[in-house]
Protein backbone atom coordinates (compact mmCIF):
# COMPACT_ATOMS: atom_id res chain seq x y z
CA UNK A 1 0.00 0.00 0.00
CA UNK A 2 0.92 3.49 -0.93
CA UNK A 3 1.79 6.04 1.63
CA UNK A 4 2.12 9.91 1.23
CA UNK A 5 3.32 12.11 3.34
CA UNK A 6 2.19 16.13 3.24
CA UNK A 7 5.70 16.94 1.09
CA UNK A 8 5.22 13.69 -1.13
CA UNK A 9 1.16 14.85 -1.60
CA UNK A 10 1.49 18.40 -2.78
CA UNK A 11 4.34 16.96 -5.40
CA UNK A 12 2.07 14.69 -6.78
CA UNK A 13 -0.63 17.61 -6.91
CA UNK A 14 0.49 20.11 -9.80
CA UNK A 15 -2.44 23.04 -10.14
CA UNK A 16 -2.68 22.50 -13.62
CA UNK A 17 -3.77 19.04 -13.10
CA UNK A 18 -5.55 19.02 -10.40
CA UNK A 19 -8.09 21.75 -11.53
CA UNK A 20 -8.24 19.83 -14.22
CA UNK A 21 -8.94 16.63 -12.58
CA UNK A 22 -11.62 18.21 -10.66
CA UNK A 23 -13.17 19.28 -13.99
CA UNK A 24 -13.23 16.14 -15.22
CA UNK A 25 -14.51 14.18 -11.95
CA UNK A 26 -17.58 17.11 -12.32
CA UNK A 27 -18.05 15.93 -15.46
CA UNK A 28 -18.32 12.39 -14.72
CA UNK A 29 -20.10 9.85 -13.06
CA UNK A 30 -18.86 9.90 -9.30
CA UNK A 31 -21.15 8.77 -6.35
CA UNK A 32 -21.33 10.76 -3.84
CA UNK A 33 -23.41 10.56 -0.90
CA UNK A 34 -24.36 12.95 1.93
CA UNK A 35 -21.15 13.55 4.15
CA UNK A 36 -21.06 12.45 7.20
CA UNK A 37 -20.82 15.52 9.45
CA UNK A 38 -20.35 16.01 13.55
CA UNK A 39 -19.66 18.16 16.10
CA UNK A 40 -17.28 16.98 18.88
CA UNK A 41 -17.26 18.48 22.76
CA UNK A 42 -14.03 19.38 23.46
CA UNK A 43 -13.99 20.90 27.01
CA UNK A 44 -13.15 24.43 27.75
CA UNK A 45 -12.82 25.25 24.00
CA UNK A 46 -14.78 25.60 20.90
CA UNK A 47 -16.56 22.35 19.82
CA UNK A 48 -14.34 20.48 16.98
CA UNK A 49 -15.88 19.19 13.85
CA UNK A 50 -15.26 15.12 12.54
CA UNK A 51 -15.89 14.97 8.59
CA UNK A 52 -16.63 11.82 6.80
CA UNK A 53 -16.65 12.08 3.57
CA UNK A 54 -17.24 8.86 0.78
CA UNK A 55 -17.16 8.95 -2.79
CA UNK A 56 -16.50 6.42 -5.74
CA UNK A 57 -16.33 6.26 -9.43
CA UNK A 58 -18.07 2.37 -9.88
CA UNK A 59 -15.44 -0.31 -11.25
CA UNK A 60 -12.57 1.91 -10.72
CA UNK A 61 -12.08 3.94 -7.46
CA UNK A 62 -13.52 3.81 -4.03
CA UNK A 63 -12.12 6.65 -1.47
CA UNK A 64 -13.08 8.11 1.62
CA UNK A 65 -11.46 11.17 4.00
CA UNK A 66 -11.84 11.53 7.66
CA UNK A 67 -11.10 15.18 8.80
CA UNK A 68 -11.12 16.62 11.86
CA UNK A 69 -11.40 20.42 12.80
CA UNK A 70 -10.13 22.09 15.84
CA UNK A 71 -11.00 25.77 15.55
CA UNK A 72 -9.05 26.98 18.95
CA UNK A 73 -5.91 24.74 17.49
CA UNK A 74 -3.83 28.36 16.67
CA UNK A 75 -3.30 28.60 20.64
CA UNK A 76 -1.09 25.77 20.77
CA UNK A 77 0.30 26.64 17.57
CA UNK A 78 -1.11 23.69 15.58
CA UNK A 79 -3.29 23.21 12.44
CA UNK A 80 -6.97 23.76 12.52
CA UNK A 81 -7.33 20.66 10.54
CA UNK A 82 -5.85 17.28 10.24
CA UNK A 83 -6.81 14.31 8.38
CA UNK A 84 -6.05 11.20 5.55
CA UNK A 85 -7.72 10.20 2.65
CA UNK A 86 -7.69 6.41 2.22
CA UNK A 87 -8.12 5.21 -1.54
CA UNK A 88 -9.21 1.55 -2.75
CA UNK A 89 -9.73 -0.38 -6.06
CA UNK A 90 -13.08 0.24 -6.77
CA UNK A 91 -13.33 -3.61 -8.62
CA UNK A 92 -11.93 -5.47 -5.59
CA UNK A 93 -11.85 -3.65 -2.57
CA UNK A 94 -8.34 -3.50 -1.95
CA UNK A 95 -6.74 -0.56 -0.15
CA UNK A 96 -4.18 1.20 -2.56
CA UNK A 97 -2.69 4.51 -0.93
CA UNK A 98 -3.09 6.68 2.40
CA UNK A 99 -2.54 10.28 0.91
CA UNK A 100 -2.53 13.00 3.81
CA UNK A 101 -5.28 14.52 3.95
CA UNK A 102 -4.61 17.77 5.22
CA UNK A 103 -2.50 18.57 2.56
CA UNK A 104 -4.99 17.10 -0.20
CA UNK A 105 -8.29 19.22 1.27
CA UNK A 106 -5.50 22.17 1.01
CA UNK A 107 -4.43 21.79 -2.37
CA UNK A 108 -8.04 20.77 -3.61
CA UNK A 109 -10.02 23.10 -1.94
CA UNK A 110 -7.73 25.72 -3.73
CA UNK A 111 -7.75 24.10 -6.71
CA UNK A 112 -11.93 24.06 -7.12
CA UNK A 113 -11.81 27.78 -6.33
CA UNK A 114 -9.37 28.39 -9.43
CA UNK A 115 -12.19 26.14 -11.15
CA UNK A 116 -14.63 28.44 -10.28
CA UNK A 117 -12.29 31.29 -11.71
CA UNK A 118 -11.79 29.76 -14.86
CA UNK A 119 -15.97 30.36 -15.51
CA UNK A 120 -16.67 33.44 -12.96
CA UNK A 121 -13.80 35.82 -12.87
CA UNK A 122 -13.31 38.23 -15.30
CA UNK A 123 -10.22 37.04 -18.04
CA UNK A 124 -7.86 40.19 -17.14
CA UNK A 125 -7.92 39.50 -12.70
CA UNK A 126 -5.23 40.71 -12.22
CA UNK A 127 -5.23 41.82 -8.13
CA UNK A 128 -6.42 38.96 -5.77
CA UNK A 129 -7.11 39.66 -2.10
CA UNK A 130 -6.34 36.92 0.36
CA UNK A 131 -8.71 36.73 3.47
CA UNK A 132 -7.01 34.67 6.03
CA UNK A 133 -3.49 33.63 6.75
CA UNK A 134 -4.09 29.87 7.64
CA UNK A 135 -2.49 26.86 5.69
CA UNK A 136 -4.68 27.64 2.34
CA UNK A 137 -3.67 31.18 1.91
CA UNK A 138 -0.59 30.09 -0.27
CA UNK A 139 -2.54 27.38 -1.83
CA UNK A 140 -4.99 30.13 -2.86
CA UNK A 141 -2.46 32.71 -4.57
CA UNK A 142 -0.80 29.83 -6.68
CA UNK A 143 -4.19 28.04 -7.88
CA UNK A 144 -5.54 31.43 -9.04
CA UNK A 145 -2.27 32.53 -10.61
CA UNK A 146 -2.64 29.18 -12.45
CA UNK A 147 -6.15 30.41 -14.08
CA UNK A 148 -5.83 34.29 -14.19
CA UNK A 149 -3.05 36.61 -14.37
CA UNK A 150 -2.44 37.32 -10.85
CA UNK A 151 0.35 39.72 -10.68
CA UNK A 152 -0.49 41.61 -7.17
CA UNK A 153 -1.54 39.68 -4.18
CA UNK A 154 -2.97 41.51 -1.26
CA UNK A 155 -3.19 39.44 2.43
CA UNK A 156 -5.29 40.79 4.91
CA UNK A 157 -5.93 38.82 8.60
CA UNK A 158 -6.89 39.40 11.97
CA UNK A 159 -3.42 39.47 13.36
CA UNK A 160 -0.89 41.71 10.69
CA UNK A 161 1.74 40.40 11.97
CA UNK A 162 0.34 37.06 10.48
CA UNK A 163 -0.24 38.41 7.33
CA UNK A 164 3.07 40.16 7.41
CA UNK A 165 4.37 36.50 7.41
CA UNK A 166 2.22 34.72 4.54
CA UNK A 167 3.42 37.56 2.93
CA UNK A 168 6.97 37.26 3.28
CA UNK A 169 6.26 33.32 2.52
CA UNK A 170 4.69 34.07 -0.44
CA UNK A 171 7.14 36.42 -1.53
CA UNK A 172 9.98 33.38 -1.12
CA UNK A 173 7.84 31.25 -3.82
CA UNK A 174 7.99 34.42 -6.54
CA UNK A 175 4.77 36.01 -5.39
CA UNK A 176 4.52 39.58 -5.98
CA UNK A 177 2.26 39.45 -2.14
CA UNK A 178 2.23 42.02 0.85
CA UNK A 179 0.15 42.37 3.80
CA UNK A 180 -2.65 44.92 3.97
CA UNK A 181 -3.86 46.72 6.98
CA UNK A 182 -6.63 48.86 5.33
CA UNK A 183 -9.06 45.73 4.80
CA UNK A 184 -11.84 47.45 3.41
CA UNK A 185 -9.99 50.01 1.11
CA UNK A 186 -7.72 46.80 -0.44
CA UNK A 187 -11.24 45.14 -0.79
CA UNK A 188 -12.68 48.08 -3.18
CA UNK A 189 -9.57 47.98 -5.37
CA UNK A 190 -9.64 43.79 -5.67
CA UNK A 191 -10.69 41.85 -9.01
CA UNK A 192 -10.67 38.33 -6.90
CA UNK A 193 -11.41 38.34 -3.47
CA UNK A 194 -10.88 34.75 -1.69
CA UNK A 195 -12.12 34.14 2.33
CA UNK A 196 -10.46 31.21 3.82
CA UNK A 197 -11.47 31.52 7.77
CA UNK A 198 -13.14 30.45 10.15
CA UNK A 199 -15.79 33.05 10.85
CA UNK A 200 -19.21 33.32 12.20
CA UNK A 201 -19.09 36.82 11.37
CA UNK A 202 -19.44 38.63 8.11
CA UNK A 203 -16.21 40.04 7.15
CA UNK A 204 -16.63 41.14 3.35
CA UNK A 205 -19.41 43.59 3.03
CA UNK A 206 -21.42 44.17 0.05
CA UNK A 207 -20.85 47.84 -0.91
CA UNK A 208 -17.14 47.05 -1.37
CA UNK A 209 -17.11 45.34 -4.51
CA UNK A 210 -16.45 46.45 -7.30
CA UNK A 211 -17.78 46.04 -10.85
CA UNK A 212 -16.58 42.76 -12.34
CA UNK A 213 -15.16 41.34 -8.90
CA UNK A 214 -15.51 37.91 -7.98
CA UNK A 215 -15.66 36.78 -4.55
CA UNK A 216 -14.60 33.45 -3.82
CA UNK A 217 -15.78 32.45 -0.11
CA UNK A 218 -14.59 28.79 0.89
CA UNK A 219 -13.67 28.64 4.60
CA UNK A 220 -17.18 29.26 6.38
CA UNK A 221 -18.69 25.42 6.24
CA UNK A 222 -21.24 25.52 8.86
CA UNK A 223 -25.16 27.09 8.68
CA UNK A 224 -23.67 29.61 11.51
CA UNK A 225 -20.62 30.26 9.75
CA UNK A 226 -20.15 33.25 7.33
CA UNK A 227 -17.60 35.22 5.49
CA UNK A 228 -19.94 37.81 3.56
CA UNK A 229 -23.12 40.01 4.75
CA UNK A 230 -26.61 40.11 3.23
CA UNK A 231 -25.39 42.90 0.81
CA UNK A 232 -22.68 40.89 -1.05
CA UNK A 233 -24.70 38.15 -2.00
CA UNK A 234 -27.61 40.67 -2.76
CA UNK A 235 -25.35 42.50 -5.59
CA UNK A 236 -23.78 39.26 -6.73
CA UNK A 237 -24.79 36.39 -9.41
CA UNK A 238 -24.34 33.38 -6.70
CA UNK A 239 -22.60 29.81 -7.58
CA UNK A 240 -22.13 27.25 -5.58
CA UNK A 241 -19.41 24.06 -5.88
CA UNK A 242 -23.24 21.77 -5.01
CA UNK A 243 -26.72 22.79 -4.62
CA UNK A 244 -26.87 19.96 -1.99
CA UNK A 245 -23.87 20.96 0.21
CA UNK A 246 -25.05 24.74 -0.23
CA UNK A 247 -28.72 24.17 1.06
CA UNK A 248 -27.47 22.31 4.07
CA UNK A 249 -24.08 23.65 5.19
CA UNK A 250 -23.11 26.89 3.42
CA UNK A 251 -24.22 29.97 6.38
CA UNK A 252 -23.58 32.41 3.35
CA UNK A 253 -25.97 31.01 1.35
CA UNK A 254 -28.53 29.84 4.09
CA UNK A 255 -28.97 32.98 6.58
CA UNK A 256 -29.95 35.06 3.64
CA UNK A 257 -32.30 32.56 2.46
CA UNK A 258 -33.35 32.51 5.96
CA UNK A 259 -33.99 36.32 6.14
CA UNK A 260 -35.48 36.59 2.63
CA UNK A 261 -32.72 38.48 1.03
CA UNK A 262 -32.20 35.64 -1.77
CA UNK A 263 -34.42 32.54 -2.95
CA UNK A 264 -33.44 29.33 -4.12
CA UNK A 265 -33.78 30.75 -7.74
CA UNK A 266 -30.71 33.50 -6.83
CA UNK A 267 -28.51 30.48 -7.06
CA UNK A 268 -27.76 30.36 -10.74
CA UNK A 269 -25.57 27.26 -11.42
CA UNK A 270 -23.22 24.83 -9.58
CA UNK A 271 -20.40 23.51 -10.74
CA UNK A 272 -21.83 20.46 -12.76
CA UNK A 273 -23.83 22.90 -14.22
CA UNK A 274 -20.85 24.89 -15.13
CA UNK A 275 -18.62 22.03 -16.71
CA UNK A 276 -21.16 20.93 -18.78
CA UNK A 277 -21.73 24.07 -20.20
CA UNK A 278 -25.27 24.15 -18.88
CA UNK A 279 -24.29 27.85 -17.59
CA UNK A 280 -21.89 29.85 -19.02
CA UNK A 281 -20.58 31.69 -16.27
CA UNK A 282 -19.98 35.00 -16.24
CA UNK A 283 -22.13 37.27 -18.43
CA UNK A 284 -20.48 40.57 -19.23
CA UNK A 285 -17.71 42.60 -17.20
CA UNK A 286 -19.25 44.38 -14.74
CA UNK A 287 -21.10 41.43 -13.00
CA UNK A 288 -20.11 40.57 -9.64
CA UNK A 289 -19.87 36.81 -9.24
CA UNK A 290 -19.38 34.93 -6.19
CA UNK A 291 -19.08 31.50 -5.64
CA UNK A 292 -19.42 29.83 -2.32
CA UNK A 293 -17.92 26.32 -1.23
CA UNK A 294 -18.50 23.92 1.37
CA UNK A 295 -16.25 21.19 -0.42
CA UNK A 296 -17.55 18.14 -2.42
CA UNK A 297 -16.32 14.81 -1.49
CA UNK A 298 -15.68 14.12 -5.46
CA UNK A 299 -13.05 17.04 -5.08
CA UNK A 300 -10.63 14.76 -2.65
CA UNK A 301 -11.25 11.73 -4.55
CA UNK A 302 -10.38 13.37 -7.97
CA UNK A 303 -6.69 14.77 -5.56
CA UNK A 304 -6.48 11.10 -4.45
CA UNK A 305 -6.69 9.30 -7.64
CA UNK A 306 -4.15 11.83 -9.33
CA UNK A 307 -1.77 11.19 -6.23
CA UNK A 308 -1.81 8.37 -6.36
CA UNK A 309 -1.71 7.26 -10.32
CA UNK A 310 1.15 10.32 -10.58
CA UNK A 311 3.34 8.71 -8.29
CA UNK A 312 2.62 4.96 -9.56
CA UNK A 313 2.85 5.67 -13.24
CA UNK A 314 6.94 5.37 -12.93
CA UNK A 315 6.24 1.39 -12.34
CA UNK A 316 3.25 1.27 -14.33
CA UNK A 317 5.22 2.13 -17.44
CA UNK A 318 8.45 0.10 -16.11
CA UNK A 319 5.82 -3.17 -15.71
CA UNK A 320 5.02 -2.53 -19.20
Amino acid sequence: MLVLHETETAAALKWPELIDAIERMFRGECVMPVRHHHDVAVPGEANATLLLMPAWVPGDYIGVKLVSVFPDNHTRGLPAIYGSYILSSGKTGKMLAVVDGGELTARRTAATSALAARYLARTDASHLLVVGTGRLSLNLMQAHASVRPITRVSIWGRNLANAEKTAEEARALGIDAVACADFEGTARTADIISCATLSSEPLVHGAWLKPGAHLDLIGAFKPTMRESDDEAVRRATIFVDTRAGAMSEAGDILQPLKAGVISEADIRADLFDLVAGRHKGRSDEAEITLFKSVGAALEDLAGAILAYETVMEPFIRQDS
